[in-house]
C-alpha cells in the first residue's frame, strides 16, 4: 500500500513541470493498472501496516478513485488551452489523488476521520478556483458547513470509541457491537448520510455541482459521495446492535426522500442540476440497502456505488462537451444535439441507460440485488420502490429526448463534432461499467 501512496507523492513534483498533461496521465493510467492487478485474493484485511490495510471495499473504491482522477485530468484539457494556471490544477487533482487514497486505505478511525475530511479543501479549491459563476464562493461556504458541521459529532464519537474499547483500529473493533447509546449512534451516522447526501441535507450537493467545473463535479459525483457508503460500511461493525433499532428512520427517510428527488428531477432545466439530484435518487437506494444490513443489501450497494460512480461521472463529462459548444447547460438552449453531433448522441444514449439501469450496466446489478434486500425487509416498501424505479427511468429519458432531440438553438453558428480526446474519455468511462458485471464475485459475493 506504501509504494502506491509512495508513487503518488512522487507525482507532486511533476506537476510544475512544463507541459506535463500527458505526462501525469500516463503516469496515473499505469498506477491505476498497477493497482488493477494487486488485487487481494483474499476476502479479508491483507497488506497490513500500522497505518495503512487493504480488503475488498477499499481496493474497488481506491481503483475507483484513481480511474476518475485520470478521467478528471483528461476532461479539463480547456483549462491547458486557456493557460489558466494547469500546473496547480495538476497539483490540486494529485493532493485530492492522495488524500482519497489515504481514506481508502487507513486502518485507523481517527486517521480514517482526518483524511475524511482533509479531501474537502482540495474539492473547495477546484470549485473556487475553477469555477465557471460569481455563485460559485456561495457553494464553497454551503459545502464546506454542511459537512463540517454534521463532521464535528464525528470526532466526538471517534474518542468515544477509543475512551471505551482502548483502540481504533478498523479490523479490532468488529466485534464490540456494545458500544454507546443511541445519541453515539446519531453523532456517527450523521456525517455519512450527509456526505452521501440523504434528502433534507442535500441542498449542498446541487449547488455545488452547478458551479464547479467538470473536474469537480466528476470527483464529487465519482468518489466523494461514496465516502458517506464507506464510512457506513466501516462503523456498522461497533453499531450494529443500534443498527437493528434505528435502521427503518433511515430507511423511510432517504426512500422517501430519494422518490421527491426524483420527481424535483422532472422539473429541472439545467443539465447539471438534473444529474446532480439524479444522484441524490440514487444515492437513497444505497442507504436504504445497507441500513437493512443484510447481505444482499450491503452486497448491491458497494456495486452500486462503483457503477454509479463510473455513469455520473460519464454524464458529467457529456453534459461539460454540449456547454463547451453552446455556452449554456440549459435544457432550453443545448437541444437538437442529434443533428450537430450525431456520434456523440450514441454516448448519451449509452450512459443514459446504464444511468436508468439497464443491461448489461453495473447498475443493473446493484438496483436488482437493492430491491430485493429492501423488499425482503419489508415489503411495505415495494410501492416506493416501483416508484422510484419508475422516475428514475422517467428523468433519464427527459434529459435524454430534450437534450438530443428538438430544433438547434439559432444563435450556434458551427462546432466541433467531437474530439479523439473527448470519445476516449466517455470509452473510458462506458467499458469498465459494462465489463465489471462479468466479474459477479467480486462486487456482489465477496461477504
Amino acid at each position: 500500500m506504501l509504494s502506491f501512496l509512495c508513487f503518488l507523492i512522487f507525482l507532486i513534483p511533476v506537476c510544475f513541470f512544463s507541459n506535463c498533461w500527458w505526462l501525469v496521465c500516463s503516469l496515473l493510467f499505469s498506477v491505476s493498472f498497477v493497482y488493477f492487478f494487486s488485487f487481494p485474493y483474499f476476502f479479508c484485511w491483507s497488506n497490513l501496516g500500522s497505518f495503512f490495510g487493504c480488503d475488498l471495499i477499499s481496493y474497488g473504491l481506491i481503483l475507483l478513485t484513481l480511474w476518475i482522477c485520470v478521467l478528471m485530468v483528461l476532461a479539463s484539457e480547456s483549462i491547458f488551452r486557456s493557460d489558466y494556471f494547469p500546473g496547480f490544477f495538476i497539483f490540486v487533482v494529485v493532493v485530492l489523488t492522495i488524500m482519497l487514497y489515504c481514506t481508502f486505505s487507513t486502518v485507523g478511525l481517527l486517521s480514517f476521520y482526518i483524511f475524511f475530511e482533509s479531501s474537502l479543501i482540495p474539492t473547495l479549491f477546484l470549485i473556487l478556483g475553477w469555477g465557471y459563476q460569481p455563485e460559485r464562493v456561495q457553494a464553497g461556504i454551503y459545502l464546506l458547513f454542511y459537512t463540517l458541521l454534521a463532521s464535528l459529532p464525528l470526532l466526538v464519537g471517534v474518542l468515544f470509541v477509543y475512551n471505551s474499547s482502548g483502540s481504533l483500529c478498523l479490523y479490532l473493533l468488529c466485534g464490540n457491537g456494545f458500544l454507546g447509546s443511541g445519541l453515539f449512534y446519531v453523532c456517527m451516522v450523521f456525517a455519512f448520510l450527509v456526505k452521501m447526501p440523504m434528502f433534507m441535507v442535500h441542498l449542498w450537493l446541487p449547488k455545488a455541482h452547478v458551479e464547479a467545473p467538470v473536474s469537480g463535479s466528476m470527483i464529487l459525483a465519482g468518489v466523494l459521495l461514496k465516502l458517506g457508503g464507506y464510512g457506513l460500511l466501516r462503523v456498522f461493525p461497533v453499531l450494529f446492535k443500534f443498527s437493528f433499532g434505528y435502521g427503518y428512520i433511515w430507511v423511510a427517510l432517504s426512500l422517501v426522500g430519494g422518490l421527491f428527488v426524483s420527481l424535483v428531477c422532472m422539473r429541472q432545466t439545467d443539465l447539471k442540476s438534473l444529474i446532480a439530484y439524479s444522484s441524490v435518487a440514487h444515492m437513497s437506494m444505497v442507504i436504504g440497502g445497507i441500513m437493512t444490513l443484510s447481505y444482499w443489501g450491503v452486497c448491491s450497494s458497494f456495486a452500486l456505488m462503483v457503477g454509479h460512480g463510473l455513469c455520473s461521472s460519464g454524464l458529467f463529462c457529456l453534459s461539460n462537451i454540449s456547454y463547451e459548444r453552446f455556452g449554456s447547460r440549459s435544457l432550453l438552449v443545448s437541444k437538437g444535439l442529434i443533428n450537430l453531433m450525431p456520434s456523440m448522441t450514441m454516448w448519451w444514449f449509452l450512459l443514459s441507460a446504464c444511468n436508468m439501469a439497464a443491461p448489461p450496466s453495473l447498475n443493473l446489478l446493484g438496483e436488482i440485488g437493492l430491491l430485493s434486500s429492501l423488499v425482503s425487509w419489508s415489503w411495505c416498501l415495494m410501492l416506493i420502490l416501483v416508484l422510484l424505479s419508475f422516475f428514475s427511468a422517467a428523468y433519464t429519458l427527459y434529459l435524454y429526448s430534450y437534450s438530443q432531440h428538438g430544433s438547434v438553438y439559432s444563435g450556434l453558428y458551427s462546432c466541433s463534432l467531437g474530439y479523439v480526446r473527448e470519445f476516449l474519455l466517455l470509452f473510458l468511462h462506458w467499458l469498465p461499467l459494462n465489463l465489471v458485471i462479468l466479474s459477479v464475485d467480486i462486487t456482489v459475493f465477496w461477504v
